[in-house]
């Protein structure tokens, strides 16, 4: 009733594939793709080391929609590899961090900051 989300990056890309359409009951997910097991701080499952961030999340609730289930969680903790936490603002970096994204069959490097919210409605100075 735990798991880690281990956001990935372009590095990890062909990993992040292979480790999501291979069963874990078939293979040695960590161990095939050259993957570091880590200790989470709140869970039990492992983070991936060389994952820039893992979020920790504890079930609340799982809801069977017939094809598959959906699972609803709370996020109890995250870690951040601080080379990619800015030290002026104390943020997460996601530019330098090279995340990727999933979107309809394909995976995408997120880019540059395009705006903040609230940016549509601000007051020109």
């Amino acid at each position: 009733m735990e798991f880690v989300i281990n956001l990935t990056t372009e590095k990890l890309a062909f990993a992040t594939d292979w480790c999501g359409v291979n069963s874990g009951k078939e293979h040695r997910k960590f161990e095939e793709m050259n993957l570091t097991p880590g200790k989470a701080e709140m869970v039990r499952a492992p983070i991936i080391e060389e994952s820039p961030l893992c979020i920790e999340c504890r079930v609340k609730e799982i809801i069977a929609l017939g094809s598959h289930d959906m699972f609803i969680a709370d996020v109890i903790n995250v870690l951040a590899d601080d080379k990619y936490m800015d030290s002026l603002t104390g943020a997460f970096d996601m530019e330098q961090a090279g995340l990727i994204a999933y979107a309809h069959g394909k995976y995408y490097e997120l880019g540059y900051t395009i705006g903040k919210f609230g940016w549509s409605i601000r007051k020109k100075k």
